[in-house]
């Protein structure tokens, strides 16, 4: 190649494209207000019980005006998408380019795919007034650890919820965050766990996140 467009080999390139992710995630996002941001699994079945409550939990808020925002893929996402589009709401989808595994689901009504993890998941966590945490793999525990990170040192508001649906699957690791790093090695504070709740129930997720308080946006677009 003569370097032209080289994303792979040229750095300056690089740079170039991920300002225009940044770019092009902001300016997608800017119309979109009350925004729920669901992560979890692109594995599990459309059966499995996680997924009937993503689906459940999204058309609720769909049904109470809400955007639900996911990752575009199958699994977790698939079934938050379905069920925003059961509420008649438009479905979005921040997909990102894999060798397998990620595909765009169908009940996308608006979707946005990107190249790097991380310009994806800032657009994420851009102006979401909660986030909804399932069942997930090693992406998930990544979102779920960045996201009390950010709200912990402040660089997003303090009170937007981070709830963690399941308590078969959140239970033994927040077991050990609390005996491991809180007690025994002191890396964390106790008021640290305050930063999320774990439920099993659909209905106390959808009312904690109808009293969350609306977030401040940055406007790209030029009118």
């Amino acid at each position: 190649m003569d370097g032209n467009f080289d994303y792979d080999n040229n750095p300056t390139w690089r740079v170039f494209r991920i300002m225009a992710e940044f770019i092009d995630g902001f300016e997608f996002l800017s119309d979109y207000s009350k925004t729920v941001t669901f992560f979890g699994s692109a594995r599990l079945p459309q059966d499995h019980p996680a997924c009937e409550q993503a689906r459940a939990l999204a058309k609720l808020l769909g049904e109470a005006g809400c955007t639900v925002v996911t990752g575009g893929g199958p699994g977790i996402m698939e079934a938050a998408n379905h069920g925003a589009a059961e509420a008649g709401q438009e479905t979005i989808g921040l997909n990102i380019e894999l060798a397998m595994e990620q595909r765009a689901n169908k009940y996308l009504t608006k979707g946005l795919g990107f190249h790097y993890f991380f310009t994806r998941k800032v657009m994420l966590a851009y102006s979401a007034e909660a986030f909804v945490f399932f069942p997930g793999g090693l992406g998930t525990l990544d979102e779920f650890s960045e996201l009390a990170t950010l709200i912990q040192t402040h660089k997003i508001e303090e009170k937007i919820p981070i709830i963690l649906m399941g308590s078969d699957f959140w239970q033994p690791l927040l077991d050990w965050i609390k005996k491991t790093m809180q007690q025994e090695y002191k890396t964390i504070d106790a008021r640290d766990q305050d930063l999320w709740t774990l439920t099993d129930s659909v209905e106390e997720a959808y009312s904690i996140i109808r009293k969350a308080l609306p977030r401040k946006r940055i406007h790209l677009r030029h009118r």
